[in-house]
């Protein structure tokens, strides 16, 4: 008989810590969310920003991706759904849809910087490889689900998924094309390419935020066509397949867009002008008549605009 290479499949999906239960896919969106919070405090550092806002933004945003990938998967996959009371809430069963998630975030956390006083563009620059490396994290988790895998295939790194995980029509094959892994791929080196283009091209803000939004949809176009998993069809296309091709375009108009009209980033300060003159005047003058304020020393003055900054 010929050797046959291929990926197994994992033997559990988690471990018990005391009477507690830790699934991996849990864990992989954790560990991918701390990565993201930390590659971004250093990007957006290194353009003169205050990491600490970046806590502050991740705080409101997480949640936000929480609810809204979850919100998508059970519109989209609703034959994923547990059936439990709770199922359109277990996101430790079945998962999130990363459209969802990235959409809801993205609105929740531009208000939170534009309210602090920050740039948004320049922000979302910063966070664009981010958001890939802890994509490519989660992904790892779905390995454990054994789930996001394609068609049947022999291919040397062709996945091999457990009977009871295989789709309807699909029992009589035991290997299957790892989507998630040519996913997890793809993320990192995309995230490396918007790194490097942040350094040696003068990309204009939000312009890599439009590329990761491009380049993600452009990749997605081809794992759908390779995924077998249970979805919402319309003219024989999957529901994310329409997804990806809109956004592909949305990313590339994006892009163009904001290199026509944008301004670079070096002529970009991290906190809005505006809002440093907003902050200052609060801090400088009292009531009317009232002249300046106890604390007018140099060293006031600086510890009143942290405060107002970390407001």
């Amino acid at each position: 008989m010929a050797l046959r290479f291929y990926i197994p499949s994992p033997p559990v999906n988690g471990f018990h810590v005391g009477p507690a239960y830790i699934h991996f896919y849990g864990l992989m969106y954790v560990i991918g969310i701390i990565l993201a919070i930390v590659i971004t405090q250093r990007r957006w550092k290194a353009v003169g920003g205050d990491p600490g806002l970046v806590g502050d933004v991740a705080l409101w945003a997480v949640p936000a991706g929480i609810v809204g990938g979850r919100i998508y998967f059970d519109l989209t996959t609703p034959k994923y759904i547990p059936h439990h009371w709770y199922g359109v809430f277990a996101v430790w069963d079945g998962g999130l849809g990363i459209w969802g998630g990235i959409a809801l975030a993205a609105v929740v956390g531009s208000w939170r910087v534009h309210r602090s006083g920050a740039s948004v563009t320049l922000f979302m620059n910063a966070i664009a490889p981010a958001l890939l490396v802890a994509q490519a994290v989660g992904r790892v988790g779905n390995y454990f689900n054994q789930e996001l895998f394609g068609g049947p295939t022999t291919l040397p790194w062709a996945l091999h998924i457990a009977p009871g995980f295989r789709p309807a029509g699909y029992a009589h094959f035991q290997t299957f094309h790892p989507t998630f892994l040519y996913e997890f791929i793809f993320d990192l080196l995309w995230a490396a390419v918007l790194v490097w283009l942040g350094h040696h091209r003068n990309v204009k803000p939000p312009g890599l935020f439009a590329l990761y939004v491009a380049g993600y949809s452009a990749f997605r176009i081809f794992e759908e066509s390779l995924r077998v998993d249970p979805s919402e069809h319309f003219f024989g296309l999957r529901l994310n397949m329409y997804v990806a091709i809109v956004l592909t375009v949305v990313g590339v108009v994006w892009f163009i867009y904001s290199q026509r009209r944008g301004r670079p980033a070096a002529e970009l300060p991290a906190r809005r002008p505006d809002s440093e003159a907003d902050s200052a005047g609060s801090a400088e003058s009292g009531p009317a008549g009232s002249g300046p304020p106890e604390d007018s020393s140099p060293a006031g003055s600086s510890g009143a605009a942290r405060a107002t900054d970390t407001a």
